[in-house]
């Protein structure tokens, strides 16, 4: 940083001139601070993870908050390392967090059950008649399909039950004491009308009808949170919410929020993939793409996701509950060895070397196949998930083809669901990429662009990831004047943005095909371990 960028910088913060997004992610929760021109000045964060509680993939409520709280703290400490400031405002703030899953609560606003995330898949059963009743695709992950399930399986919090929220809503609801959730998160929970920009009242009618069918008689209007567009009015910070993310009293209320969003949105804001047309991928624990179309498509695919932009136009959305943890786990694995080999390097040099040597292998990772699944996929019809590693006896095991084997395996599942949007005429001009999996230039970019058989491209900003995307959607809401909010992240945040843009290599592209083809045929072996390894 220049001392004319670190004035810039102090001046703003000290106006109030800034925006602030904090992210509650998978593994980590990042605050992000910007200036007006989207330009980061400051960042925090704090290490999470969720736990399997009773079958269930979950995060403490506990944690929630000390891990709100602590992401705060060091992007204060941050803030006053870099420009000797004691941050006490900021000119709005928006909250992010992993999209969807299952936040019960009662009356007052309190949970009545565990978070249940984004991961689970013990929901297929009201998956499937749901998604028949409406006629629309309902992801094992979405909030309506949690709970529905409660119902058909009788459990206990159900009688104390008066709403359903996200993450994010819940959060943003303990900061202004607002219950509403933008559009694009709550896209995730039920079906959304686009052309109302809220939910769909034929299909809250027919779920009232079957959930009354079972003895529960709840005011659907009342159960899930209100949807807002991005820019529209969600509140304000209040001297309760001031205090829980900033328990030393310095940070001051009053703030102006935005819409609560999810990591699918937040991610489609960092990236610029906002108009039709255009998509992005986000790769961390999870993988998932978001392609904005130009009209919704006709009927239903239960590898397709309907959701939206925070702006409310259709978005299909092919996601994977498994994305790069397994391949984290490996390279957590070299860094080991390193260490005891004498060699203290920094895990980013591992990515590094590791990632580099993946170029070198063959194509198809010489006849190596991975799966990286941790957890259920629901789009190869899997409840569970088991990570393997297989070879048959003649092929040439290298680093190299190792290594290039689990970074391709992260792109194997988003792949078969891609394939079902070309099938259906939906074209892509450009995929903008962000996440931890590109921080390392030009290697998964490039793998991606051959597994994908698309134009890649990534932004000098693309690891800073979603909790900048919250705080763009914060600066929007403050400053949007009446703009679009497509037209105003092109234009105000990425109009002389650095990109680097990859095409497919033709060997990548035939090598990625030859791994799909073991990958296919691989997948009841997949199957059996689930059975077999507990």
């Amino acid at each position: 940083m220049t001392s004319q960028q670190s004035e810039a910088g102090h001046a703003a913060i000290a106006q109030g001139r800034t925006a602030l997004g904090i992210e509650l992610g998978s593994t980590r929760i990042k605050a992000v601070l910007i200036d007006e021109a989207g330009v980061p000045l400051a960042t925090g964060g704090y290490g999470w993870n969720n736990t399997l509680v009773d079958g269930l993939w979950t995060y403490p409520w506990d944690s929630v908050w000390e891990g709100l709280r602590g992401a705060y703290a060091d992007l204060v400490a941050d803030v006053r390392q870099r420009y000797d400031l004691e941050l006490t405002t900021v000119g709005s703030l928006a909250i992010s967090a992993m999209m969807h899953g299952y936040v019960p609560l009662d009356e007052a606003g309190e949970p009545v059950a565990g978070f249940r995330t984004w991961r689970n898949t013990n929901t297929a059963a009201a998956s499937t008649e749901l998604s028949e009743l409406f006629q629309v695709n309902i992801p094992h992950r979405w909030s309506i399909a949690h709970l529905y399930q409660a119902v058909l399986d009788g459990e206990d919090h159900l009688s104390r039950l008066a709403h359903i929220t996200t993450l994010s809503g819940l959060v943003h609801l303990r900061l202004s004491g607002q219950f509403v959730l933008g559009v694009g998160d709550a896209s995730g929970m039920f079906p959304i009308d686009s052309e109302a920009g809220d939910y769909d009242r034929t299909r809250l009618a027919q779920f009232a009808e079957v959930a009354g069918a079972r003895g529960w008689n709840w005011d659907v209007d009342q159960l899930l949170p209100r949807v807002l567009v991005a820019g529209q009015e969600a509140g304000r910070l209040t001297e309760e919410g001031a205090a829980l993310l900033d328990p030393t009293g310095k940070l001051q209320p009053g703030i102006v929020m935005a819409p609560p969003e999810g990591d699918a949105g937040t991610g489609m804001v960092a990236t610029n993939a906002l108009a039709p047309r255009t998509g992005n991928v986000s790769a961390g624990t999870s993988i998932f793409a978001m392609v904005v179309l130009e009209r919704t498509m006709a009927g239903y695919f239960p590898e397709i996701d309907p959701v939206t932009t925070p702006e409310g136009l259709a978005v299909a959305m092919v996601h994977s509950n498994n994305g790069t943890s397994e391949l984290d786990q490996w390279v957590g694995v070299f860094a080991e060895f390193a260490r005891s080999a004498g060699q203290e390097l920094e895990l980013g040099q591992v990515y590094q070397i590791l990632y580099q040597q993946a170029l070198t292998g063959a194509p198809d990772a010489g006849g190596l196949l991975a799966y990286n699944l941790l957890s259920g996929e629901p789009i190869v019809n899997l409840e569970e998930g088991r990570p393997l590693y297989v070879r048959s006896r003649g092929e040439s095991l290298t680093l190299a083809n190792f290594i290039r084997a689990q970074l391709l395996s992260v792109f194997g599942t988003l792949r078969l669901g891609m394939e079902i949007l070309a099938d259906q005429g939906v074209e892509v001009e450009l995929l903008r990429a962000h996440g931890g999996l590109f921080k390392t230039a030009g290697v998964a970019q490039r793998l991606m662009a051959g597994a994908l058989q698309a134009e890649v491209e990534v932004g000098s900003g693309a690891g800073e990831g979603g909790a900048w995307g919250a705080a763009l959607l914060a600066l929007y809401r403050a400053q949007g004047e009446g703009k679009l909010l497509r037209d105003f992240v092109a234009e105000r945040i990425f109009a002389d943005a650095e990109a680097v843009r990859v095409a497919p290599d033709p060997d990548d592209v035939a090598g990625f095909e030859q791994f799909m083809d073991r990958y296919r045929r691989g997948l009841p072996v997949v199957a059996a371990a689930v059975d077999c390894v507990d």
